[in-house]
């Protein structure tokens, strides 16, 4: 067994899988004995590579019975062990009946491995929804029970290959990988470098003895759907991580005004009926908002080889980006000095 939980980026160099065609996507998803119908739409991914593929289904009884989602994984960011893990937590709150999507098994197995490239892949049923465009009073309630019900389950047993989250591997591994890069404008580089660092530093001591378990770790509205006739469901598991339960409560009400304060507490009311929220980790929100600052930056950065993301970030080379985040590291440091603050008062 090997023990990956603190490689940020999983085994080995990231490849790029350019050379994915429809021709073999679908063969890969012929060999699981599926028919497919020939046609194949790649839907916004910039991870992985994801499709949604019509399928021959004669007994479906809705649209998207007729369609799987095919997930290719982009190389070398997690190993098999990882990507298990990730499936495994998944069917632990299926199994509990927790709205989520989970992948598909042919023959008890879940995961597959393309035979060319080695790509490790997988299919989920099409499920439609959308992302709520924002959060009242009755949402909160309902994603309380939820993510009580998630993080209940996700205390049932540890990761063991999975990224544990702390302030070393969210940030000063994610900060010495992107200063080895060329792509902090050298005017900004030494105080991004220097703010980050302190930043770093001031943090630890919060998480020192902090439990961490597992959660969904990028629970933000994106990588949740609503309808009005089922309600919520979560999906994109892809970044599960060992971590402070808060993780996942402040990426879905990630605001810091008296409304979004007023929503969290109608949200930890209703966790509560299914499981005890810390709440001295309320504490440590801005500190892990500025951690997800250092790994959104590393992460574009180790991407940026790839075409996609200069077209989805291309403000991310220019010196206005990294003076923006520059002021954001100040604002981070600011709050995690002043404990004193409404938003932090809870014991």
């Amino acid at each position: 067994m090997t023990d990956d939980s603190n490689k940020v980026w999983g085994t080995g160099e990231t490849e790029f899988f350019y050379q994915l065609s429809p021709d073999v996507i679908l063969d890969h998803i012929d060999k699981l004995g599926l028919k497919t119908t020939g046609r194949c739409l790649a839907l916004n991914s910039l991870e992985n590579r994801v499709y949604e593929i019509e399928i021959e289904n004669d007994a479906a009884k809705t649209a998207s019975e007729r369609f799987v989602i095919a997930k290719f994984y982009r190389p070398g960011r997690w190993s098999r062990e990882q990507i298990l893990e990730e499936h495994e937590f998944i069917f632990d709150l299926h199994d509990a009946e927790i709205p989520v999507i989970a992948p598909l098994k042919f023959d008890g197995e879940s995961l597959f491995e393309t035979e060319g490239n080695k790509l490790f892949y997988c299919l989920f049923p099409k499920r439609g929804g959308r992302n709520p465009d924002e959060l009242n009073d009755s949402m909160a309630r309902n994603l309380g029970r939820l993510l009580g019900r998630i993080h209940l389950i996700g205390r049932k047993k540890p990761f063991k290959h999975r990224l544990a989250l702390t302030p070393e591997t969210y940030g000063s591994a994610n900060l010495d990988s992107l200063l080895s890069m060329s792509v902090i404008p050298e005017a900004f580089k030494n105080g991004y470098e220097s703010l980050a660092s302190q930043f770093i530093t001031l943090i630890k001591p919060h998480f020192e003895n902090v439990p961490r378990q597992r959660v969904h770790g990028d629970c933000h509205w994106g990588n949740i759907l609503y309808t009005e006739t089922d309600g919520f469901f979560f999906i994109d598991f892809d970044d599960v991580v060992s971590a402070p339960v808060a993780q996942d409560l402040w990426l879905i009400i990630p605001g810091r005004d008296q409304e979004a304060l007023r929503l969290r507490e109608l949200f930890l009311e209703s966790y509560a009926l299914w499981s005890d929220f810390p709440r001295n980790q309320l504490k440590l929100i801005e500190a892990l908002r500025g951690l997800r600052y250092l790994h959104f930056d590393h992460w574009i950065a180790k991407r940026w080889q790839d075409p996609s993301f200069p077209q989805a970030f291309p403000h991310f080379n220019t010196e206005r980006y990294w003076g923006e985040r520059i002021n954001d590291l100040r604002e981070q440091i600011s709050l995690c000095e002043s404990l004193n603050y409404t938003y932090y008062d809870y014991e």
